[in-house]
């Protein structure tokens, strides 16, 4: 976890989040794309769009980045519980 938490870092600081919107197109369209590479493209789509996520909160709400990856973690959590909980 802590090496995706690295990397979406990096992307969000990197990358604003139209260019990685056009990475994830770019990546689902063509397979490759300039903003992460070398990874399995289901894990590229994974990580570009938790950048996106982080950096939009960033951009748009003018919250900081520490705060961004917490809501983002925050989320997550709420999606696996709710994954956990449709199973019963």
């Amino acid at each position: 976890m802590d090496t995706e938490v690295r990397e979406i870092k990096e992307l969000a600081k990197k990358f604003t989040p139209r260019q990685i919107e056009g990475c994830i197109t770019q990546q689902l369209e063509t397979g490759e794309n300039i903003c992460l590479r070398n990874e399995a493209a289901e894990k590229v789509i994974s990580e570009l769009a938790k950048a996106e996520f982080v950096r939009e909160l960033m951009a748009e709400k003018g919250i900081s980045l520490a705060d961004a990856l917490r809501e983002l973690a925050r989320r997550m959590r709420m999606l696996k519980e709710g994954f956990k909980g449709e199973g019963k």
